[in-house]
Formats: structure tokens, sequence, C-alpha cells
């Protein structure tokens, strides 16, 4: 990862337009080749960002752009679309590259984890006729909870919390928008449940075309009946 604290301004320009006029802010270029740009505000999220996959140079500003003091620009280019960032950096105050190797994934908490293996046994309990892909579903940004089908055979991603809020949605819509390029899966739907969710979670969820289900944790315990198991 590429860590650089400059002063600069940013264009996005494609499907949208948006600029950020000059200040300083925190650049990060990931190995995954997304770059991401921050203020020392807004919590997580990135003011203007550029997910792969995308490729970024730096070249030489113009004329004009040397005569407002950039030093350099980064051209940030998504491989399949037009859209692309524009970076005029004026000064660089920190740059450094660190190596952060293999990331092991998030590791749920029991409930998480209890809850993600209890849903994918009983499967039917997001509606009848509903069948199981697999749990762990490996993207490049990480594992899906669980993928499935439904009764009319589209496949559904299903991200599992224990209390739903915005981030678990933001994280369900970069998984359905990464799995959605893939020809073998696509049309891919999107169910986000939870024990609890928030109401704001739920309006987000529910504009962006993904089902809200609230999961009662005891009753698919008690639907796991360990008696008739032989193992």
């Amino acid at each position: 990862m590429r860590v650089v604290i400059a002063e600069c301004s940013v264009d996005y320009l494609g499907r949208l337009t948006a600029h950020l006029p000059l200040a300083t802010r925190l650049l990060m270029v990931k190995a995954d080749g997304s770059v991401l740009v921050h203020s020392d505000g807004g919590s997580y999220k990135p003011l203007n960002w550029m997910s792969p996959p995308c490729s970024m140079a730096e070249i030489a500003p113009t004329e004009d752009e040397t005569e407002e003091g950039v030093q350099s620009v980064w051209l940030v280019q998504h491989a399949k679309s037009e859209d692309h960032l524009r970076i005029r950096i004026h000064r660089v105050h920190h740059d450094s590259a660190h190596d952060l190797g293999i990331d092991p994934g998030l590791v749920k908490d029991g409930v998480e984890a209890q809850l993600q293996a209890l849903l994918a046994e009983h499967i039917e309990t997001l509606g009848t006729g509903y069948s199981l892909i697999r749990r762990e579903y490996m993207t490049a940004i990480g594992p899906v909870d669980i993928v499935c089908r439904d009764a009319t055979g589209m496949t559904v991603a299903v991200e599992i919390k224990r209390r739903g809020d915005i981030d678990g949605v933001e994280q369900l819509t970069r998984y359905l928008e990464l799995l959605n390029r893939d020809p073998h899966l696509a049309p891919v739907t999107g169910v986000f449940a939870a024990q609890l969710i928030k109401p704001q979670a739920r309006v987000l969820a529910e504009d962006r075309g993904i089902r809200c289900v609230t999961l009662d944790y005891e009753a698919l315990k008690g639907m796991d009946d360990t008696e008739s198991r032989l193992f």
C-alpha cells in the first residue's frame, strides 16, 4: 500500500462528475489497484475513489496546471468504463509504501459465525425453494457469507450481521457489484440478514434493491435438531 499526504485537487469524470478543490488530503493506493482520497473527517468513507479494475499513471502537468502550482498529476482510469480520476498534486508532505502481506479476512464473532452456519443449513428460512451454493464464497475483495439460489434459480448473495447497520449494507453492495460482473452468476440480488437491522440501514438497503431479513437466533437453533444426527 502506498500512503501519500499531499495538497491536491481531485476531479472525477465519467458517468458523473465531481470536484474536490485544493486541500491537504490522504491518498491511498492499494495493492488491488484501488485509489482512495480521504479527508481528516467523515469517518471511514473516502471523499472520492476508484475501485478496481483500474490503472494509475503519474504524468506531467499541463502548462496551465504548472502555472497553477501543480507538481504532478495522477491519472486513474477504470478498465471497464470511461470513468477516471485526475488528481493534481501541488505539494507532497509524506509518501511511503508498505507491504501489508496477505490479510486473513474478517473473523466473525461467535454469534455471527453460528448465524451463518444455521442459516446455510436452513436456507429455506429465506424463502421456499431456496438452495445453497456455498458458504464463504470467495471474491477478490473478501468472502461473501452465503451465496444461494432462489426458487426461480436466480443467484442471491447474503450478508449476515448480528447488528445490521449501514456499513454492512455498503459491504454487501460492493459484493453485488463484483458478483454481477460474473456472467455465470449474474444477475445477482442481495439479502441483508441480521438479528437487528437499524432503520437507516433498512432504508439504504431497500433503496438499492436489497431485501432485509430479520433473523431469530433462538428459532434457528431450535430448527437445528442435534439429537436426530448420527454425528
